[in-house]
């Protein structure tokens, strides 16, 4: 009996200590929330109500944002192909994950996603932001992980549990999973917003465009019966500079939908008129977000001002919008100047 007994106090003993190692709520869980800074000129960004925007949540999903623990090796972060300097993007055609092995399309800017409501990546696969956070972590060509790895390793983090308490109050460290880093890594995102480029100066009369970049305006937005129109402003509209919608821009001439080496949207929907659709990107940074298209084929604006002038190539789906432009190298030039005005550097 008394061997019995010492036997239940040792295992009540490990017992409390595992629980006291454990538990977090001697943590204050006081969120602050977060002030968004909207611009006056954007729709109101919709916030999911369960995911409000803290402090401490942005802060958190803006450590995790950095964190190379989230890959197989902890050598890959979400920074490795979205880097602050290079508006979140990385500069190579194809991003480069855990290994050095290739992705199969090139890696899109992260500003303003906050905005974006008809899905996620070049495809819309990902309909929300906190969807969008759980695939990279498991992609074999990106961070090559399993989640219950890296739920491990935060939770036995000597930084992320008391983090995580502050964002979501979690009680113990085993409730850090996924989905709260899901939700932090996009509390996150949505603060990433690009509003203050010469472009946005200019539309509120603290700056002026040169000869130029007004003439490549014009052409852009159609706003002068003088010069050509460019077909810009139909997929590219003013705030966002993105219709947030999937077109086949004629990249590739086809003569079966079917044909297409990437089906992009097509994949996600099944639907045989979207395949070789993708995201139409937002030009906002266009300047620092070279190479260009799904697929990073062409290294520079030039190119890719060429592409449209040339009027694309024919498939069965392609826009309507894509047709010979017939510009001037001098209408080329002051497009591209015009676009450089959409710039606004983060570092």
């Amino acid at each position: 009996m008394i061997r019995f007994l010492m036997v239940w106090m040792m295992l009540t003993f490990l017992g409390n200590c595992n629980r006291s190692a454990s538990d977090l709520t001697h943590i204050p869980f006081e969120p602050t929330p977060y002030e968004l800074e909207e611009p006056e000129h954007f729709v109101k960004m919709e916030i999911p109500a369960d995911n409000p925007l803290t402090v401490e949540g942005v802060e958190l999903g803006r450590q995790l944002f950095f964190e190379r623990a989230l890959s197989l090796d902890s050598t890959i972060s979400c920074m490795s192909c979205h880097m602050p300097g290079r508006s979140f993007s990385d500069n190579v055609p194809l991003s480069v994950g855990v290994g050095g092995k290739k992705g199969v399309r090139s890696s899109m800017t992260l500003i303003n996603t906050g905005y974006y409501h008809t899905g996620l990546f070049w495809d819309g696969r990902a309909y929300t932001l906190e969807d969008q956070a759980l695939e990279p972590v498991v992609n074999p060509v990106e961070m090559a992980s399993e989640w219950p790895e890296v739920e491990r390793r935060l939770q036995q983090s000597e930084t992320y549990p008391a983090m995580f308490r502050a964002a979501f109050g979690v009680s113990r460290k085993e409730e850090i999973d996924r989905f709260l880093v899901a939700k932090a890594l996009a509390q996150f995102q949505r603060t990433l917003i690009n509003s203050n480029s010469k472009f946005d100066k200019v539309k509120r009369g603290d700056a002026q465009f040169t000869a130029s970049e007004q003439r490549g305006h014009d052409i852009f937005f159609d706003a002068s019966q003088e010069l050509p129109d460019a077909e810009c402003a139909h997929c590219h509209i003013d705030p966002l500079f993105t219709t947030l919608e999937y077109e086949n821009n004629g990249l590739d001439q086809v003569d079966d939908l079917d044909r297409f080496r990437d089906k992009g949207r097509g994949a996600i929907t099944e639907q045989r008129y979207q395949n070789g659709k993708f995201r139409v990107p937002t030009l906002r940074n266009i300047a620092r977000t070279a190479p260009y298209m799904h697929d990073g084929r062409f290294k520079t604006l030039a190119e890719v001002v060429e592409h449209y002038n040339e009027g694309g190539h024919f498939s069965e789906n392609v826009s309507p919008n894509i047709r010979k432009l017939h510009l001037s190298d001098r209408d080329k030039a002051d497009l591209i100047a015009f676009l450089g005005t959409l710039t606004e550097i983060y570092e």
